[in-house]
């Protein structure tokens, strides 16, 4: 029996950590090339969820809206985090501990006006496909493959994008080198701006595919945001792959923890071990050492 338990939270672990892994990558873009610490970003994650619930609440299952959620909501929240990064973070970039503050600031801003404007109680999404399959001796939901699936594409197709395109590269290089791209005529506002809504919409597609797994309410994000800080620190600032790793691995780690202490306990383990990591490495397990 314990075994089918470790092996259910292994799985629980793995879908749990690419839809981490998907919201880390966006807020590790957003700080490698902005360098700016996104404090709000797991509150873009809370918006990705809400509108999703949103769009539910409202349509139902016509015309398979949740579907179509995956696809809206995202670039909602893409063209709000361009808005952002144009009206709000611009003029402070440069400046890490203001950036901070503002992002903080927005923070508690979309966390009192979702409460505000949907209440505080939490509010559960049935998944749209409602089948199980027999896993380990329990009944698994398919949905939580889906989600899987969805993180793991996206998770892809942002790898695609930035290995793939004219934009991409340019985006790759304003992260190397910001004076010789602008030297260059990279349209490095243009790039930043983007790049912003690159990282916002990612994390709501997270928020959305996770919607039928978790509760949804306003404090979701906070809940997400530590999580997500420490897949980043420990896969590297600014290694994707490593962020991608670590998110996956955190989440092992706390699911199969779980098992045999609270899952308070089990967070807390996540903390001590990075601290650990940077101690010993403290540019991260999967960055290679610099001479």
């Amino acid at each position: 029996m314990i075994w089918d338990l470790l092996m259910l939270q292994a799985m629980n672990g793995l879908v749990w950590g690419l839809i981490i892994a998907l919201i880390a990558l966006g807020l590790s873009i957003i700080f490698g090339l902005l360098d700016i610490v996104n404090v709000a970003h797991g509150e873009l994650f809370m918006l990705g969820a809400v509108l999703g619930w949103t769009s539910i609440t409202v349509f139902g299952w016509v015309y398979g809206i949740f579907w179509f959620s995956l696809l809206i909501v995202p670039f909602i929240l893409f063209v709000f985090g361009m808005g952002i990064e144009r009206w709000v973070l611009r003029k402070i970039e440069d400046n890490a501990s203001l950036s901070i503050v503002a992002t903080f600031g927005l923070s508690l801003i979309f966390q009192e006006a979702v409460r505000a404007t949907f209440g505080a109680a939490p509010k559960r999404v049935l998944p749209p496909i409602e089948t199980t399959v027999r896993l380990f001796g329990f009944d698994y939901s398919t949905y939580r493959f889906v989600a899987a699936a969805i993180a793991a594409v996206a998770i892809a197709g942002l790898f695609l994008y930035l290995h793939k395109t004219q934009f991409g590269t340019w985006m790759r290089a304003v992260r190397q080198d910001r004076e010789m791209a602008t030297a260059m005529g990279i349209p490095t506002d243009k790039i930043f701006m983007v790049t912003f809504g690159v990282g916002a919409g990612l994390a709501a597609l997270g928020g959305v595919a996770a919607t039928p797994i978790t509760t949804v309410e306003f404090t979701i994000g906070t809940q997400m945001l530590p999580t997500t800080f420490i897949a980043v620190i420990i896969g590297g600032l600014g290694n994707l792959l490593g962020t991608v790793a670590a998110a996956i691995l955190v989440s092992e780690m706390v699911g199969i923890a779980s098992v045999f202490m609270t899952p308070t306990a089990a967070t807390v383990l996540s903390l001590v071990f990075m601290a650990v990591v940077l101690q010993v490495r403290p540019e991260g397990l999967f960055t290679r050492r610099r001479r």
